[in-house]
């Protein structure tokens, strides 16, 4: 079963036990429900033309040393991989190439694949699932259904990025500096209609239940901070032209509402038109122009200079009935809040920055402790004190007052408290092709309301619809028998030039003759089909994001093949969810926000058994360029792991990449680091192989090896074990490299010593571990090898080491017993013939004696 080297050579090695792991299927994960299981995940990649970088295997080589170490263990393994595959750079693509994205995207699955076997990875490829597979969509669709019919989704005027040159919306990230990636073109923002996920339901949920998860700490104050829970109140401000009604609020310091000297307006709020008076129209228009070329980013750069444009209107301020002009700005934006402020300037560093720009009135109502005693006062002041110039609520601590303005507000009818979220509900449709397509035809109100009648526990509460050109439609949901929906074949992948998704010109698919019941439908240019299921319609054009398949990837990985769930309850309840999930801190917020919305909407439904997909949480750190910057192809600095592994093995690099530092940690690549763990396993090699190719003598059974080894081998197993559970791969691979020195000196070994070395290194240095086990007389796979144990007892020592100084000078060691006293380690020193060179012919006038450390004799 072994290869027949003789040396370490591990481009014959490491093929030949790749080769045997497939076609053994040695990491098939079986669904024994009667073992203790472990399930290992790793964020799986989209599957890019460039292949893997070096920033990939990191942290795929972390869950495979803990999962081949848990297999070992006796623990059942679930480790799978597969492709996070939608995505904008298969579309890009194939608009140049006019290729099918999916044709690309199966080429990049197989250059992925082949790299991660060449790496050794023990993943279960039976298990293996692509998100543009419809097997798998089929289920993303589905999971949409139960969102749907939840009333969690739901459609809406938004803004995207449109380039009017190229007549198509942009993602963020084909949108540079204001202009299109491609050609450079102006572009602007303008609102389409969305399919929209309600995560706002779900807020205090996400956020109380993060104390429930193993996560580092830094993220979840990330996700915290998205969430953006705040306490507050919700104001009512009187529109001096009553007809118009009232301007809503939200403020966390209803407090400092005295202070209030103007009022702002996000630009795409919805009363702009009517609160701009004529004399202002033309202003207020350019205005709204200008900013919606800019990004929610741009607009809220706190270093950038305030604009805006005064409306012409006011509001009235409830609590001292003070006109507020009400002006339109870009630092305010529609999606947070109510999409209006109350500016305080002496409060708020926006509102004073802007106050300062265009002149307002800026009045002081915190005094802070500094003031009150008779420092002059520094604004803006944003912290606590007592309220000044506030009517009857001067001189009140400000956490009272805003309890009292808020309570007298309510009993008003101006105001109520409330808790306000940052988290915006989710926009999930993108104007692509390249996506999953969403299962849903839009109907006539008369003919939803048929449908209607006939599949009730499918449809929302309140249906989901929008208006065009006057017209109403109704969103209808494809019955589940019907899924998946599958993308049609086009002509052409650009933009349909309305800003719609290529699906738009592919009227055969789009404008449908459907049965509610079945989900069958034919092209309405055909006649329409006899029976009366039979309703006209068509298909909606956007597709899903590519979060989507990413969401719930983690289930359908214990269950991948099943056609009639996501997953078997049996199954969903033995290998719940992932024990360890391992990913880049970039994904800290929207990748898990979203997933663990999803995993709550299906725990609702009653489909998983958790309420939390992912327990522990580990962020691998990021691995920089020799130069210490971030890697990438303009600098030059990227390193190929198929270099690596052509010219120094895959064990080396695995080994290596976990040697570089603590996993979490950012550092930097040093390619003359790696030459000094290529000697380590060559040391390991040498010390198991003799020059002939077989065994090295000094391997045997009954061995009479060194206390000292027997030890170190203990002490080693205990240290290794620990640090795999620990993460701390680094050193543990230290331990390993100090027993094999030990090792080295010892004329004389266990069978049994070796073979524990091999056991624990072989998570890290799969191949060669596989290789030594054979040649040393086994069988099955290492991974079937009991996982080695220590003896508590071996870690104590029956001997110690003990410095001998003649007159305070180093003249040698001795190793005694545990215990030894002052006059028998004399007599040793006495009976060693180096030490005892020094004391001859010599009077011993005084012994220093540390008992396990130091013998001094003073003589003269």
């Amino acid at each position: 079963m072994a290869t027949h080297c003789k040396e370490y050579e591990f481009s014959q090695i490491e093929p030949h036990w790749q080769s045997f792991w497939e076609s053994d299927h040695t990491f098939r994960a079986p669904n024994d429900t009667s073992k203790p299981k472990f399930y290992a995940l790793d964020m799986f990649p989209y599957p890019s033309g460039a292949g893997l970088h070096i920033g990939h295997p990191e942290g795929y080589t972390a869950t495979d040393i803990i999962s081949r170490a848990k297999h070992a263990q006796g623990l059942n393994v679930l480790h799978p991989m597969g492709w996070d595959a939608f995505g904008l750079p298969a579309e890009q693509h194939a608009v140049k190439t006019g290729t099918h994205p999916a044709s690309n995207t199966q080429n990049n699955i197989s250059n992925f694949k082949r790299q991660l076997k060449a790496l050794g990875f023990s993943y279960d490829w039976e298990r293996e699932i692509d998100t543009t597979d419809p097997r798998y969509y089929r289920w993303t669709q589905w999971i949409f259904l139960q969102l749907f019919k939840r009333g969690l989704a739901y459609v809406d005027e938004r803004p995207v990025w449109w380039c009017p040159e190229l007549r198509t919306v942009l993602a963020n990230e084909e949108v540079v500096d204001g202009t299109s990636e491609v050609g450079h073109y102006p572009v602007e923002r303008r609102n389409l209609r969305q399919w929209v996920l309600r995560i706002t339901a779900y807020a205090e949920r996400l956020l109380a239940d993060l104390k429930d998860v193993d996560w580092p700490d830094s993220t979840k104050r990330m996700q915290e901070a998205w969430i953006g829970r705040s306490e507050g109140a919700e104001l009512l401000f009187e529109l001096e032209n009553k007809s118009l009604g009232d301007l809503k609020v939200f403020t966390t310091r209803p407090d400092t509402l005295f202070g209030a000297t103007y009022m702002v307006i996000a630009p795409e709020h919805p009363m702009v038109a009517a609160l701009t008076t004529p004399e202002q129209r033309d202003a207020v228009e350019a205005y709204r122009k200008k900013a919606a070329a800019k990004s929610d980013l741009e607009r809220t750069d706190l270093a950038k200079e305030k604009s805006g444009v005064f409306s012409g209107s006011y509001a009235i301020n409830p609590v001292n009935g003070t006109r507020l002009p009400i002006w339109i700005a870009d630092y305010v934006l529609m999606g947070y809040g109510t999409g209006a402020i109350m500016a305080v300037p002496a409060h708020d560093d926006r509102d004073y920055e802007f106050a300062v720009q265009y002149q307002l009135p800026i009045i002081q109502v915190i005094e802070s402790p500094a003031s009150a005693e008779g420092a002059s006062p520094k604004l803006p002041y944003t912290g606590e004190g007592k309220l000044i110039h506030s009517g009857p609520f001067t001189g009140l601590d400000w956490r009272e007052a805003k309890k009292r303005i808020t309570a007298d507000l309510t009993a008003q009818s101006r105001g109520k408290a409330t808790v306000n979220y940052k988290l915006r509900d989710w926009l999930f449709s993108r104007q692509r092709y390249w996506g999953e397509p969403f299962p849903i035809v839009w109907v006539s109100e008369a003919d939803y309301l048929k449908a209607l009648v006939a599949r009730k526990s499918d449809m929302p509460e309140q249906p989901v619809t929008y208006t065009n050109q006057g017209v109403t439609h109704f969103a209808l949901p494809l019955p589940e028998v019907s899924l998946p929906l599958t993308l049609p074949d086009v002509q052409s992948y650009l933009p349909s030039g309305t800003g719609e998704s290529p699906l738009a010109n592919v009227t055969e698919w789009l404008q449908i003759w459907i049965n509610f019941e079945t989900g069958q439908a034919v092209p309405a240019s055909q006649p329409k089909p006899e029976g009366a299921a039979w309703i006209r319609g068509h298909r909606e054009t956007n597709t899903m994001p590519q979060w989507a398949g990413s969401c719930w990837y983690y289930l359908r990985f214990i269950d991948p093949k099943n056609e009639r769930a996501v997953a078997d309850p049996k199954l969903l309840q033995y290998w719940g969810v992932p024990d360890l999930y391992v990913g880049g801190a970039e994904h800290a917020v929207l990748h898990l926000l979203y997933a663990r919305f999803w995993h709550k909407v299906l725990f609702d439904a009653g489909v998983v058994p958790q309420s939390e997909p992912f327990k522990k949480l580990f962020h691998q750190g990021i691995i920089l360029g020799e130069d210490g910057e971030k890697m990438s192809k303009s600098r030059g600095n990227v390193v190929n792991p198929d270099a690596i592994i052509a010219s120094h093995g895959a064990d080396t690099l695995r080994l290596y990449l976990m040697f570089l530092g603590p996993l979490e940690a950012m550092k930097p690549w040093n390619p003359r680091g790696i030459e000094g763990v290529h000697r380590f396993l060559q040391k390991v090699w040498r010390e198991c192989i003799g020059e002939d190719g077989g065994v090295n003598p000094k391997i045997s059974e009954n061995a009479q090896e060194p206390a000292e080894l027997t030890k170190l081998l203990h002490e080693t197993i205990k240290k290794v074990t620990e640090d795999i559970d620990a993460l701390r791969f680094n050193t543990a691979i230290s331990q390993m490299m100090i027993f094999a020195n030990t090792l080295q000196k010892a004329s004389a070994v266990k069978r049994t010593t070796a073979l524990a070395l091999i056991q624990l290194l072989a998570p890290f240095a799969p191949h060669l571990a596989e290789e030594l086990w054979a040649r040393l007389g086994n069988q099955a796979s290492v991974l079937f090898g009991p996982w080695p144990k220590y003896d508590a007892s071996k870690l104590v020592a029956t001997e110690i080491k003990l410095v001998v100084q003649v007159n305070g000078k180093h003249r040698g060691e001795l190793m005694v017993a545990v215990g030894t006293t002052q006059d028998q380690a004399v007599a040793a020193a006495n009976e060693n013939a180096k030490i005892a060179a020094f004391l001859a012919g010599k009077t011993v006038k005084r012994v220093v004696f540390v008992p396990g450390k130091i013998l001094n004799i003073v003589v003269e």
